[in-house]
């Protein structure tokens, strides 16, 4: 008997429609391209509210949008999500996404209208594949130079700057008919731990968080339909919970003093500031009890999501999770899916030229030779995070493609025991050639300190370039989507962007 058969066959079943609403409450990340498993399908009867695929559900479009159909078919209104930022954070690699920046180096641009059109270029590659909401935009601010996790996909600190892009960005998708979602509430840009990995603490009073909270009000103000909680505590706001679990949060402070009434999604349950801390189920059932409307399963094993479903119906059934609180949240998930859920009979072109023009807009430069044709190019960068699934794009790809004559070495991760035969191994490739050396994020990744440090003590003429935030370097191109790198690449070997 299978664990779905031996939760449907419990005593004192709910009524109909109290288990209906409280499959809405959930989304459910699963396995596979080509097929819906069996225990997927039983929830999404049982009235689930959506799905959310990853990169593991993506092989090209024309499998996407088979793969969509077939879980629109099962039941229509069915929400299908996906996390999809730009500037590599993003799943959709394979089915020919369109390459923008991100949102970092659209705020270095500053051009609400330039966002708008790369905002729509996402939202209109997701309609034509049957996806019709989108985790995103970020709008957290990136406070801090430690933060591991916001950075690059934040538009920036300015709170009146991320504003404007919100506001552009979630106009855009919206005419497309695709649900966007800011996030994080209320924000992640003040911590030093990403909250995939532990419990974050944002540790600031109270005054100094009210401007983190602009840039939601400016979601909210544009209509944005979905704002996803952070996995962070503010003793300011709660010093016992995470945002995620906090009534005071979610309730008072996000509907009553901001005024949101759309769907509140949870940031994925299986993150281990939840999942360490609480446990997956226990956090589906505290995080809807203090607000959310929705909470996200992203893992595979859908055995973890019938977890949390029953750990829901336990507490419907006990009186531990009141059943106006889940037809409330409901309520609000199908009034997304009569918006959302059925996607454009018709879909419009986009500017395929507005990601790179965004990005070639947003490269900073000081003190560059007018090009260095023929260089040797090593490109430091840390390994993907698995859950943005960052492509892992090389500078040195990108240069080749324009400048053949180039050589380099592109490292990720440590280097190694001997991080001097490697530094010996590269100046011995470089030879004459000019020197270029590229990092990513260095301040958080001291191995790249230290290569960038032993190279340019030798070679004082190197050309130093910052892929992600800005750490001296002479070229910065604030991200590391392909159209960053493309854009930072035509700088170094001279060759004119349109």
């Amino acid at each position: 008997m299978s664990h779905f058969e031996h939760a449907s066959l419990r005593p004192a079943a709910l009524p109909a429609d109290l288990d209906e609403a409280a499959h809405r409450c959930l989304v459910a990340g699963f396995e596979g391209t080509t097929s819906v498993p069996d225990t997927l399908k039983e929830l999404i009867d049982r009235g689930l509210g959506g799905v959310i695929l990853f990169t593991r559900n993506v092989r090209d479009a024309r499998q996407v949008r088979r793969l969509t159909d077939e879980l629109r078919a099962l039941r229509p209104d069915l929400l299908v999500a996906i996390d999809n930022e730009g500037g590599g954070i993003g799943h959709l690699v394979g089915a020919g996404a369109p390459d923008v920046p991100g949102s970092y180096a659209l705020g270095v641009a500053d051009d609400p209208n330039l966002t708008a059109r790369c905002a729509d270029a996402l939202a209109g590659h997701l309609a034509t594949l049957g996806i019709t909401a989108s985790y995103a935009p970020v709008a957290d601010l990136q406070r801090r130079p430690d933060n591991p996790i916001v950075r690059t996909r934040s538009f920036g600190a300015d709170p009146g700057l991320a504003a404007r892009h919100l506001r552009a960005w979630i106009t855009a998708t919206e005419a497309r008919g695709v649900a966007s979602c800011a996030k994080h509430f209320p924000g992640h840009g003040g911590t030093v731990t990403d909250s995939h990995h532990g419990m974050a603490v944002d540790p600031r009073p109270y005054d100094e968080l009210s401007a983190d909270l602009e840039p939601f009000r400016a979601a909210i103000d544009a209509g944005v339909p979905m704002l996803m909680s952070a996995h962070v505590v503010f003793p300011a706001l709660d010093p016992n919970r995470p945002a995620t679990l906090s009534r005071r949060i979610l309730g008072d402070l996000l509907r009553h003093d901001l005024g949101f009434d759309g769907v509140l999604v949870s940031d994925a349950l299986e993150m281990r500031a939840i999942a360490d801390q609480y446990g997956e189920a226990a956090g589906a059932r505290i995080a809807l009890a203090a607000g959310a409307d929705q909470v996200i399963v992203a893992v595979g094993d859908l055995n973890v999501t019938l977890d949390c479903r029953d750990a829901v119906l336990d507490a419907l059934r006990t009186g531990v999770l009141a059943r106006e609180r889940i037809e409330e949240a409901a309520g609000r998930v199908r009034r997304l899916a009569e918006r959302y859920a059925t996607p454009p009979a018709h879909v419009a072109d986009w500017d395929p030229g507005a990601g790179l023009r965004a990005a070639r807009r947003a490269v900073r430069s000081r003190g560059v030779p007018p090009a260095v044709p023929g260089a040797h190019v090593v490109d430091l960068f840390p390994p993907p995070h698995p859950a943005l699934n960052w492509g892992g794009e090389d500078l040195l790809t990108e240069v080749r493609a324009l400048d053949p004559t180039t050589t380099g070495t592109a490292v990720t991760g440590e280097c190694g025991a001997d991080p001097d035969a490697l530094v010996e191994g590269i100046l011995r490739r470089c030879g004459t050639a000019p020197l270029v050396v590229a990092t990513c994020d260095a301040g958080l990744h001291p191995w790249q300190s230290r290569l960038r440090d032993a190279l340019s003590a030798r070679r004082p003429d190197a050309v130093l370039v910052d892929t992600g935030l800005p750490e001296g370097g002479a070229l910065c191109a604030y991200g590391r989507g392909r159209v960053n790198l493309r854009a930072v690449t035509e700088v170094l070997v001279g060759a004119a962007g349109g």
